[in-house]
Protein backbone atom coordinates (compact mmCIF):
# COMPACT_ATOMS: atom_id res chain seq x y z
CA UNK A 1 0.00 0.00 0.00
CA UNK A 2 1.63 3.38 -1.15
CA UNK A 3 1.54 6.28 1.33
CA UNK A 4 -0.30 9.20 0.31
CA UNK A 5 2.30 12.01 1.75
CA UNK A 6 6.11 10.76 2.30
CA UNK A 7 7.08 10.90 6.10
CA UNK A 8 4.97 10.43 9.42
CA UNK A 9 2.23 12.91 10.78
CA UNK A 10 0.96 11.37 14.32
CA UNK A 11 1.06 13.23 17.46
CA UNK A 12 4.43 11.86 18.17
CA UNK A 13 6.24 14.37 15.79
CA UNK A 14 3.85 17.42 16.18
CA UNK A 15 5.89 18.54 18.76
CA UNK A 16 8.90 18.65 16.30
CA UNK A 17 7.39 19.91 12.84
CA UNK A 18 5.72 22.96 15.80
CA UNK A 19 9.45 23.87 16.91
CA UNK A 20 10.59 23.43 13.27
CA UNK A 21 7.73 26.02 12.45
CA UNK A 22 8.74 28.27 15.05
CA UNK A 23 12.53 28.72 14.18
CA UNK A 24 11.76 29.38 10.75
CA UNK A 25 9.03 32.25 11.81
CA UNK A 26 11.75 33.86 14.17
CA UNK A 27 14.42 33.50 10.93
CA UNK A 28 11.54 36.16 9.23
CA UNK A 29 11.29 38.04 12.07
CA UNK A 30 14.79 38.25 12.72
CA UNK A 31 15.24 39.16 8.92
CA UNK A 32 12.34 42.14 9.43
CA UNK A 33 14.47 43.84 13.01
CA UNK A 34 12.16 42.24 15.35
CA UNK A 35 14.35 40.74 17.38
CA UNK A 36 12.31 40.19 20.55
CA UNK A 37 9.55 38.25 18.40
CA UNK A 38 12.45 35.89 17.30
CA UNK A 39 13.93 35.43 20.85
CA UNK A 40 10.44 34.33 21.69
CA UNK A 41 10.17 32.07 18.52
CA UNK A 42 13.48 30.70 19.82
CA UNK A 43 12.30 29.74 23.10
CA UNK A 44 9.34 28.53 21.69
CA UNK A 45 11.02 26.15 19.77
CA UNK A 46 13.41 24.83 22.33
CA UNK A 47 9.70 24.32 24.64
CA UNK A 48 8.68 22.37 22.29
CA UNK A 49 12.08 20.44 21.47
CA UNK A 50 11.80 19.62 25.12
CA UNK A 51 9.03 17.68 25.79
CA UNK A 52 8.94 15.73 21.70
CA UNK A 53 10.92 13.17 23.15
CA UNK A 54 8.59 12.24 25.70
CA UNK A 55 5.78 12.33 23.87
CA UNK A 56 7.39 10.51 21.04
CA UNK A 57 8.29 7.91 23.59
CA UNK A 58 4.01 6.72 24.05
CA UNK A 59 4.14 5.11 21.60
CA UNK A 60 5.18 2.04 20.26
CA UNK A 61 6.98 2.81 16.99
CA UNK A 62 8.95 0.65 14.58
CA UNK A 63 12.27 1.16 13.50
CA UNK A 64 11.50 3.13 10.32
CA UNK A 65 9.48 5.53 12.80
CA UNK A 66 12.51 5.69 15.42
CA UNK A 67 15.14 6.44 12.70
CA UNK A 68 12.53 8.91 11.30
CA UNK A 69 12.68 11.00 14.32
CA UNK A 70 15.88 11.07 15.18
CA UNK A 71 16.59 12.68 11.32
CA UNK A 72 13.31 15.01 12.25
CA UNK A 73 14.46 15.98 15.30
CA UNK A 74 18.16 16.78 14.69
CA UNK A 75 16.59 18.57 10.71
CA UNK A 76 14.61 20.66 12.83
CA UNK A 77 16.94 21.35 15.56
CA UNK A 78 19.57 22.92 12.50
CA UNK A 79 16.62 25.67 11.92
CA UNK A 80 15.99 26.26 15.09
CA UNK A 81 19.21 26.24 17.33
CA UNK A 82 21.08 26.45 14.51
CA UNK A 83 20.47 28.88 11.52
CA UNK A 84 17.97 31.15 13.28
CA UNK A 85 20.08 32.53 16.31
CA UNK A 86 23.28 32.57 13.50
CA UNK A 87 21.06 35.09 11.42
CA UNK A 88 19.81 36.88 14.45
CA UNK A 89 23.44 37.46 15.73
CA UNK A 90 24.52 38.27 12.27
CA UNK A 91 22.01 41.15 11.79
CA UNK A 92 21.69 42.54 15.03
CA UNK A 93 25.32 43.11 15.29
CA UNK A 94 25.64 45.13 11.79
CA UNK A 95 26.29 42.37 9.73
CA UNK A 96 29.83 42.85 10.49
CA UNK A 97 32.55 40.34 9.35
CA UNK A 98 32.92 39.16 12.99
CA UNK A 99 29.57 38.44 13.32
CA UNK A 100 29.64 36.69 10.30
CA UNK A 101 32.43 34.79 10.87
CA UNK A 102 30.44 33.79 14.32
CA UNK A 103 27.36 32.84 12.69
CA UNK A 104 28.87 30.96 9.91
CA UNK A 105 30.91 28.58 12.89
CA UNK A 106 28.01 28.63 15.26
CA UNK A 107 26.02 27.12 12.26
CA UNK A 108 28.57 24.47 11.19
CA UNK A 109 28.95 23.47 14.93
CA UNK A 110 25.39 22.75 15.12
CA UNK A 111 25.63 21.24 12.01
CA UNK A 112 28.36 18.57 13.09
CA UNK A 113 26.91 17.84 16.75
CA UNK A 114 23.51 16.84 15.17
CA UNK A 115 24.38 14.35 12.68
CA UNK A 116 27.24 13.01 15.61
CA UNK A 117 24.27 12.62 17.67
CA UNK A 118 22.20 11.11 15.06
CA UNK A 119 24.84 8.41 14.08
CA UNK A 120 25.30 8.24 18.10
CA UNK A 121 21.75 7.39 18.52
CA UNK A 122 21.03 4.79 15.61
CA UNK A 123 24.15 2.73 17.08
CA UNK A 124 22.93 3.58 20.89
CA UNK A 125 19.23 2.24 19.85
CA UNK A 126 20.34 -0.86 18.09
CA UNK A 127 21.98 -2.10 21.64
CA UNK A 128 19.93 -0.88 24.39
CA UNK A 129 16.27 -0.01 24.39
CA UNK A 130 16.92 2.14 27.44
CA UNK A 131 16.83 5.99 27.35
CA UNK A 132 19.25 8.26 27.08
CA UNK A 133 20.60 9.48 30.58
CA UNK A 134 23.46 11.78 29.11
CA UNK A 135 24.43 13.75 25.90
CA UNK A 136 27.88 14.03 24.88
CA UNK A 137 28.83 17.92 24.11
CA UNK A 138 26.50 20.89 24.83
CA UNK A 139 23.11 20.20 23.65
CA UNK A 140 22.33 22.58 20.64
CA UNK A 141 18.98 23.52 22.70
CA UNK A 142 21.46 25.45 25.16
CA UNK A 143 20.96 28.50 22.72
CA UNK A 144 17.85 28.67 23.36
CA UNK A 145 17.75 30.14 27.13
CA UNK A 146 21.20 32.22 26.71
CA UNK A 147 20.40 34.25 23.61
CA UNK A 148 17.48 35.60 25.05
CA UNK A 149 19.15 36.61 28.46
CA UNK A 150 22.09 38.29 26.57
CA UNK A 151 20.07 40.28 24.06
CA UNK A 152 17.64 41.11 27.25
CA UNK A 153 20.99 42.42 29.31
CA UNK A 154 21.86 44.08 25.50
CA UNK A 155 18.52 45.66 25.34
CA UNK A 156 18.80 47.42 28.52
CA UNK A 157 22.22 48.50 28.03
CA UNK A 158 23.50 46.30 30.87
CA UNK A 159 25.94 45.28 28.22
CA UNK A 160 26.36 47.93 25.49
CA UNK A 161 28.19 46.40 23.07
CA UNK A 162 27.10 44.17 20.15
CA UNK A 163 30.31 42.18 19.96
CA UNK A 164 28.44 39.87 23.13
CA UNK A 165 26.78 38.10 20.30
CA UNK A 166 29.68 36.74 18.34
CA UNK A 167 31.58 35.90 21.38
CA UNK A 168 28.48 33.99 22.71
CA UNK A 169 28.11 32.25 19.55
CA UNK A 170 31.94 31.19 19.38
CA UNK A 171 32.13 29.67 23.05
CA UNK A 172 28.76 28.03 22.65
CA UNK A 173 29.61 26.58 19.50
CA UNK A 174 32.85 25.00 20.63
CA UNK A 175 30.68 23.85 23.76
CA UNK A 176 28.56 21.79 20.79
CA UNK A 177 31.92 19.87 19.86
CA UNK A 178 34.19 19.21 23.21
CA UNK A 179 33.13 15.85 24.08
CA UNK A 180 32.11 16.42 27.66
CA UNK A 181 29.94 13.99 29.09
CA UNK A 182 26.14 16.13 30.23
CA UNK A 183 23.51 14.61 32.02
CA UNK A 184 20.02 14.61 30.36
CA UNK A 185 18.35 16.79 32.36
CA UNK A 186 14.62 15.28 33.73
CA UNK A 187 11.65 16.54 35.06
CA UNK A 188 12.86 18.24 37.71
CA UNK A 189 15.19 20.10 35.21
CA UNK A 190 13.00 20.57 32.61
CA UNK A 191 10.49 22.36 35.16
CA UNK A 192 13.54 24.79 36.05
CA UNK A 193 14.50 25.48 32.56
CA UNK A 194 10.72 26.36 31.70
CA UNK A 195 11.11 28.56 34.93
CA UNK A 196 14.18 30.26 33.97
CA UNK A 197 12.15 31.02 30.21
CA UNK A 198 9.29 32.11 32.23
CA UNK A 199 11.97 34.88 34.54
CA UNK A 200 12.92 35.74 31.15
CA UNK A 201 9.91 36.47 29.63
CA UNK A 202 8.73 38.68 32.79
CA UNK A 203 11.96 40.36 32.21
CA UNK A 204 11.50 41.56 28.93
CA UNK A 205 7.64 42.67 30.02
CA UNK A 206 9.60 44.55 32.84
CA UNK A 207 12.35 46.61 30.98
CA UNK A 208 10.83 46.67 27.94
CA UNK A 209 7.27 46.79 28.36
CA UNK A 210 4.07 45.14 26.70
CA UNK A 211 4.73 46.79 23.07
CA UNK A 212 8.22 44.73 22.91
CA UNK A 213 6.29 41.40 22.37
Amino acid sequence: MRKKLLGYYDYTVILTYCGMLSGFCGILQAIGGNYWTAAFCLMAAGICDMFDGAVAATKMRNTEEKNFGIQIDSLSDLVSFGILPGIFVYLISGRSIVAGFAASFFALCALIRLAYFNVMEEERQKQTAEKRKSYLGVPVTTIAVLLPVVYLLYDCSLWKRSICFPVLLVLVGTGFLLPVKIKKPGMIGKIGILILGIFEVLGMLLFMGWDAV
